[in-house]
């Protein structure tokens, strides 16, 4: 019998770290790798959350659900740190990106709190978002993946938006 799939945002901060994990189909973790981290399995469901802050400036950016991953691997430890955006990350896991919106596009987030059970204040909504996955309810999953659709194109078509925004920086 085959586990049950777990469904996770995957939050990203930097917008060199989201260009990587884009183009690399990977996503790196910092140490020590925290309970959600070492719970992350093949074939868990990863919803690519982009901070407000991820592109400089969180005035006029908003947080958005990107994309849409699969877990290839669970997260492991990596021989040689992993460095990304003058940070360092001592584990990973392989990811297969689904869905994508191009950059500037995607789900905003802070519209959506209220209707999310992850966020069980919403007035205090983006407290959890200060770790690298956080847990969502099948339930909030469904509604990200709806909305997604909506903005979403092919991987091949809006990859290339999120390299050349992070080049600018």
């Amino acid at each position: 019998m085959q586990a049950e799939t777990t469904h996770y945002l995957l939050i990203l901060s930097d917008s060199r770290a989201i260009a990587w994990v884009i183009a690399q189909q990977r996503m790196a973790f910092p140490s020590p790798i925290r309970a959600e981290v070492s719970s992350l399995k093949l074939g868990d469901e990863l919803f690519i959350y982009t901070t407000r802050g991820a592109f400089g400036n969180p005035t006029r950016d908003r947080g958005r659900v990107v994309g849409r991953a699969i877990a290839r691997t669970s997260a492991q430890h990596v021989e040689s740190p992993i460095q990304i955006a003058n940070r360092e990350f001592g584990s990973a896991c392989d990811i297969d990106i689904h869905q994508l919106s191009p950059w500037g596009r995607g789900v905003e987030l802070a519209p959506l709190v209220e209707r999310l059970d992850a966020f069980p204040v919403p007035t205090a909504w983006s407290w959890n978002l200060r770790r690298p996955l956080m847990l969502l309810p099948y339930r909030d999953a469904s509604i990200l993946r709806t909305e997604l659709s909506r903005s979403a194109v092919s991987v091949e078509e809006a990859a290339p938006t999120y390299a050349e925004y992070a080049n600018r920086r």
